[in-house]
């Protein structure tokens, strides 16, 4: 006996990746990572199957718009830079289908609220996906000059572009 054949079963791909970068108040790495990885879905023309957040461990800002020099640094490069900060939740677990922190202690801020670490695999640090920058955590730059903006929009392009590119030999393929 041969095995049923399903010619039209269903794809295991999803149809939409979530995506939510978190950082510590939610007005400059994690609205940067979020508009870059924009800006980047619309330019593979993949935009349909990529959703962003980005969300903050602290609610420091919450209803803020990004920060004006985070908004200049975007503006050099002729990104958008939108966006109103909000703070993480429990339910962004169920919510996204991966969270990247920006740093270590956002990253365990995360999985202190996950304490049986249900969903930890979900939660990945950003600068594991950058493949020019040899970082492990991407900067704060929000008591700096902007040199520190610049940068974190550098290396957080690089992130982004990593991740994509993973992402699209993953989840994209024959799409």
């Amino acid at each position: 006996l041969s095995p049923p054949h399903f010619p039209h079963s269903p794809s295991p791909r999803p149809l939409m990746t979530k995506l939510l970068f978190v950082c510590l108040g939610n007005i400059c790495r994690s609205p940067a990572a979020e508009n870059i990885m924009n800006h980047l879905a619309d330019q593979a023309q993949i935009s349909t199957q990529i959703e962003c957040d980005s969300a903050g461990t602290a609610n420091y800002h919450t209803g803020n718009p990004p920060d004006r020099r985070m908004q200049a640094a975007a503006t050099k490069r002729n990104m958008p830079m939108t966006g109103s900060a909000r703070q993480f939740t429990k339910a962004d677990f169920i919510a996204f289908d991966l969270i990247l922190a920006m740093d270590c202690e956002n990253y365990q801020n995360i999985i202190a609220l996950d304490p049986q670490g249900q969903y930890r695999d979900k939660v990945k640090l950003m600068c594991d996906f950058a493949t020019n920058h040899s970082d492990q955590e991407v900067p704060d730059p929000y008591f700096g000059g902007a040199e520190g903006f610049d940068y974190v929009m550098d290396l957080l392009t690089d992130a982004c572009s990593g991740l994509l590119a993973q992402l699209e030999s993953t989840e994209f393929k024959n799409v």
